[in-house]
């Protein structure tokens, strides 16, 4: 956690090196996310699977034409009802700070409007339960922290609207699930690939 939060820091000091070449505008992000997560249908079943995001964001302009780079800092809830084979239900609540840093292609649509394409990387840091359990012994437990890539899209309006869409690829495994039988008495072990789709807007300053 120390690496990624000095990371962070050193990214946000280089943006804020750039601010007096006018070049730097804040902002403020919030959005909406539906979280895909690949394991196996045949033991775990998944609804529900909404979420919501908000926090502070910055974009810069760099010297180069065309280019840019964003970086967010944002508060990250998401909700999702698992089955396992058992068919009991729980709700899994993931509570995360995520850290997404991109590099945009700006396509100018006139001086106040524009499209762009983004990619990047993302790191997510766990800051709520880890660990749910359901009655009948199956547990789910989330990664303290994560690495995934964003790949997006998105549209400026009037200056200081900003609408983006992307698809958040996790790279590793974001949960270790274990399913319990009831019948049998057998446990088996899985993995968690949690993928997300994203809707947000921006506004800034």
């Amino acid at each position: 956690m120390k690496k990624l939060l000095s990371l962070f820091v050193v990214i946000m000091a280089i943006m804020f090196a750039t601010q007096a070449k006018g070049q730097v505008k804040f902002g403020l992000r919030a959005g909406a996310d539906v979280t895909n997560m690949s394991i196996s249908k045949n033991v775990f079943n998944t609804s529900n699977r909404a979420g919501f995001f908000f926090g502070p964001t910055i974009k810069i302009s760099l010297p180069v034409i065309d280019l840019g780079v964003d970086a967010s800092a944002l508060y990250d809830n998401r909700t999702t009802d698992v089955k396992d084979e058992n068919e009991e239900s729980l709700t899994i609540r993931q509570q995360q700070l995520l850290i997404p840093v991109n590099l945009r292609y700006i396509v100018g649509l006139g001086s106040t409007a524009n499209v762009f394409l983004f990619m990047g990387p993302q790191w997510g840091i766990n800051v709520g339960d880890q660990n749910f359990v359901w009655d009948k012994g199956s547990s789910y437990s989330l990664k303290k922290s994560n690495f995934s890539v964003n790949i997006g899209a998105g549209v400026t309006l009037l200056t200081h609207l900003q609408l983006t869409t992307n698809y958040n690829v996790a790279c590793g495994s974001s949960a270790d699930l274990t399913a319990a039988d009831a019948v049998d008495k057998t446990v088996k072990n899985f993995k968690s690939h949690n993928n997300t789709w994203q809707i947000g807007l921006a506004y800034f300053f």
